[in-house]
């Protein structure tokens, strides 16, 4: 009998959790040691239909639309706040933190399980490195430490070579003349200006001091949004872009806003076209950095902030990563119970980031070279298969249960007996006679 594993996750959402929990799914199916089900859970505003959109219909059939018994194995796909202990052995997976301190609920969370597998080596030390003082509300004194005493491992997000690959793009970019374009894939998040967690805005006004009054400017694409794909949401975006413009004075390069929900094969596509010449990301922390990983699957080149959690697969030799310091939250990134006003996060060097679209759109055949090479390695290290060898190796090494015995339904087989005519009449039976004693 093989242990029950319940899944508690938002596995039908158009989210970078939902990705995540899709794999993870996945790769519990591939051990081939585990009766898995599947409670699904919504993921903020996203929209749900993955599965359905995807034809991936063989995790809808895991789906359960309640805990019927005590699981053997319960995992929660989340933010560790809300992580509870359901089952004999209890899984946290978390994606993790941005910043370098996490919420005192996060660690407490954490506590709860038996086990936490993380996204990064960033996310692992910032959960391995939080401290919080518990303070009496009257005296002041300090009453309790809060620390995480669970186990805690790396369980990096693999990227599927068989969606994302060099392919050729069926993706419609005719509406852009220029040959060379930078591209920008992420949520435009809260906060002002510059203080975004992608630090999208930011990346649209340094781009466009990069490239001002050139004789020859590549253009940037922007895959983005808010919370939603709605006309009203792509409408805001274009207020904000033309208002970042208009901080900028000169010959301004061209920005294009790619918005709406697209498909695994269609991203894809985005990411092979011929015009898309490279990703760019000044993200201000990442707990992995998923789609920094599937693109350099393409073979071209990435700049990318050089600190969290994209730094595990991208090489500092073959990416471009920039430098920078750690700078405090400002107020208007601060989320309650996620993003810390205590904590840090990234600033590119705003030199950096200039000479880094400078030279990469200068010697572009330079860097192409070695992002090729990059794509060698992440294809190799960092590809499914491998993300399914590391969760076996970490469950065989920390999951030990023996599987409870599940309440089942007994169905007996109904007997059919003859029926009998008014004509039949019952077989007499002889029976013998008693001596009288």
């Amino acid at each position: 009998m093989k242990p029950t594993i319940v899944i508690s996750c938002p596995i039908d959402t158009y989210s970078g959790y939902g990705a995540r929990s899709r794999d993870f799914v996945k790769a519990v199916i591939e051990t081939d040691k585990y009766d898995v089900k599947i409670l699904a859970q919504r993921w903020g505003n996203t929209r749900f239909g993955y599965l359905e959109d995807h034809n991936e219909n063989y995790l809808e059939a895991l789906i359960v639309p309640k805990l019927m018994s005590k699981p053997d194995i319960w995992v929660q796909i989340t933010v560790p706040n809300e992580f509870q202990n359901v089952g004999t052995y209890n899984i946290g997976v978390t994606a993790g933190i941005e910043t370098t301190i996490c919420d005192q609920s996060w660690i407490q969370g954490c506590n709860r399980m038996d086990l936490i597998l993380t996204s990064s080596e960033h996310s692992k030390s910032v959960f391995e490195n939080t401290n919080w003082e518990v303070k009496d509300n009257r005296t002041g004194q300090i009453t309790s430490k809060v620390s995480l005493q669970k186990p805690v491992k790396v369980l990096f997000e693999g990227v599927d070579i068989s969606k994302y690959l060099v392919t050729k793009s069926k993706f419609n970019l005719s509406s852009i003349n220029e040959s060379f374009c930078y591209l920008v894939v992420g949520h435009w998040l809260q906060g002002e200006f510059g203080h975004d967690r992608k630090n999208i805005g930011y990346t649209i006004k340094s781009f466009l001091e990069s490239f001002k009054n050139k004789s020859k400017q590549p253009a940037l694409i922007l895959k983005t949004s808010h919370a939603t794909t709605s006309l009203s949401d792509r409408e805001k975006l274009i207020e904000k872009i033309d208002a970042i413009k208009r901080t900028v004075k000169g010959k301004l390069p061209n920005v294009y806003l790619v918005h709406g929900d697209m498909t695994d094969e269609e991203i894809n596509w985005l990411y092979n076209h011929p015009k898309v010449k490279v990703m760019v990301s000044h993200t201000r922390g990442e707990g992995f950095g998923r789609p920094l990983l599937e693109f350099s699957m393409t073979g071209k080149p990435i700049i990318a902030s050089g600190w969290s959690g994209q730094v595990d697969f991208l090489d500092r030799n073959l990416a471009i990563l920039l430098g920078g310091t750690l700078e405090q939250l400002h107020n208007s990134s601060v989320q309650k119970n996620v993003l810390l006003k205590e904590s840090s996060w990234f600033k590119p060097d705003d030199a950096g980031v200039a000479g880094a679209y400078r030279d990469s759109f200068k010697h572009y055949k330079k860097y192409l070279v070695l992002s090729k090479k990059l794509k060698f390695q992440n294809k190799n290290k960092f590809n499914f298969d491998k993300m399914v060898e590391k969760l076996t190796e970490i469950l065989d090494a920390n999951v030990n249960v023996t599987p409870q015995p599940q309440q089942t339904n007994l169905s007996l087989p109904k007997l059919s007996l003859p029926k009998l005519s008014k004509k039949t009449e019952a077989p007499k039976i002889k029976l013998p006679k008693l001596k009288k004693v």
